[in-house]
């Protein structure tokens, strides 16, 4: 069963499992450090176009992901401000690098509060994000609001574009693989066009 293919998930652990599954790496992948490696874009995708064909619950898909992944920042968050010295004297291992936490803390310096937006379209910035914001004792109400709005976009937005054309193409299972890809890249064009004025400065 490999966790980057809902189908796997959903054959293996049923209909209820397989939302549990998808819901559980969703959070993994906001709110704890080992959760950067996680597929989160192609994921709510992929997820997203099952449901289209029945195999997930559009509703409970898009609200079980939506909850998690704002939970998850706040996990991230609460960890931040109150381990997150911590971290930079931590040694490197399997799970965990520091330039992971600098990758996002020099985001975060550029971007202010527009990352915990911004981030969530970005892989491993998406994870150490909010830790950042901890660290850096961002208002909490701040980053709230922030989150809630990342969360949405993020979960809704990638959930419904694959329940979409998953109704709208015929034998679309068939074109998912490089869709997917599309999707992915497609996620991060913002971020790297918001990235672009700063890089060139």
């Amino acid at each position: 069963m490999s966790i980057l293919d809902p189908k796997q998930l959903v054959d293996s652990l049923g209909f209820f499992g397989g939302h549990l599954a998808i819901w559980a790496i969703v959070f993994a992948e906001s709110g704890l450090l080992i959760g950067f490696f996680l597929p989160g874009d192609s994921l709510l995708f992929a997820a997203g176009f099952l449901a289209s064909q029945g195999y997930l619950n559009i509703f409970a898909l898009i609200i079980g992901c939506f909850i998690c992944a704002v939970v998850g920042d706040n996990v991230g968050y609460a960890m931040g401000k109150r381990f997150g010295h911590k971290l930079f004297s931590k040694e490197d291992s399997l799970f965990f690098h520091k330039s992971h936490i600098i990758k996002a803390q020099n985001f975060y310096e550029k971007h202010g509060t527009k990352t915990i937006v911004l981030a969530r379209f970005l892989p491993v910035v998406r994870t150490f994000a909010p830790i950042v914001a901890g660290i850096g004792k961002m208002h909490y109400l701040t980053f709230l609001k922030f989150n809630l709005l990342g969360g949405l976009v993020w979960t809704s937005g990638l959930s419904i574009l694959g329940f979409v054309l998953g109704n709208a193409i015929p034998d679309v299972d068939k074109y998912l693989l490089p869709i997917t890809i599309a999707i992915v890249v497609i996620s991060i064009v913002p971020s790297l066009l918001h990235l672009l004025p700063d890089r060139k400065k």
